[in-house]
């Protein structure tokens, strides 16, 4: 037991130890630090943007359908961002540890995406990455169909159902990766626990995926790794 409790306390000492270095991803003025990756503006230089910028909030109006991703990769950080679905219900999501661009249905990055869905939050869905959760046959279905490309079962459900404020107020997402592990959290409430992620470090990519959502805080803080003591 005292074991447990010293590898507990050294967890939390090395999560929250690099809280002054918390900063904005999102300066509010423009995409600087980001670029954009929209398929259906390759064809056209006349096709809008889905991204904006909107009273100081990064904006995805939802089509064209595609990913503003950082120009840094990250490793072991926290990131805290929140939204809002204005107008109707709908689709968005955080892609972690992001690479490759367009490596499933020539449109998502090579990834692991805590979803925004409204009602779904918290879910992952391994994007050509993989990663390990309890209970996985019952939150991914039988096992013959789990896999990370077009037609496999890539959708691993959250804990809970309830996390969500009602539809127009703003939400908190919490991603914390280190390591291998990422975990999930939505107004507080751990939504999501995995492990044996597939990939350590990458980009972090906000979706525009068919419903407009409003960002009004991404913020990143670094998680050192502090000397074992002797």
């Amino acid at each position: 037991m005292k074991l447990q409790s010293i590898a507990l306390l050294a967890f939390l000492c090395l999560t929250f130890s690099a809280n002054a270095q918390t900063r904005s991803l999102f300066n509010g003025k423009d995409f600087t630090g980001w670029h954009i990756d929209v398929p259906a503006m390759d064809s056209s230089a006349s096709v809008p943007s889905p991204f904006i910028i909107r009273q100081g909030m990064l904006v995805s109006l939802a089509t064209p359908e595609g990913h503003i991703i950082t120009d840094a990769v990250y490793q072991n950080y926290r990131l805290q961002v929140e939204y809002r679905f204005p107008g109707k219900p709908g689709n968005c999501g955080v892609l972690l540890h992001a690479s490759t661009p367009r490596s499933l249905y020539k449109m998502f990055p090579k990834s692991i995406e805590a979803q925004m869905m409204h009602e779904n939050a918290g879910d992952f869905w391994c994007i050509v990455e993989d990663i390990t959760v309890p209970d996985m046959e019952k939150r991914r279905g039988p096992k013959n169909d789990w896999g990370i490309t077009e037609g496999k079962e890539r959708r691993i459900k959250n804990l809970t159902d309830n996390s969500e404020k009602p539809l127009g107020q703003w939400n908190t997402m919490v991603v914390e990766c280190l390591g291998s592990a990422i975990k999930v959290w939505v107004n507080g409430d751990l939504v999501n626990y995995g492990t044996n992620c597939t990939a350590s470090k990458g980009q972090i990519a906000l979706q525009a995926e068919g419903s407009e959502v409003e960002f009004r805080k991404v913020e990143l803080t670094p998680i050192t790794k502090l000397t074992s003591e002797k």
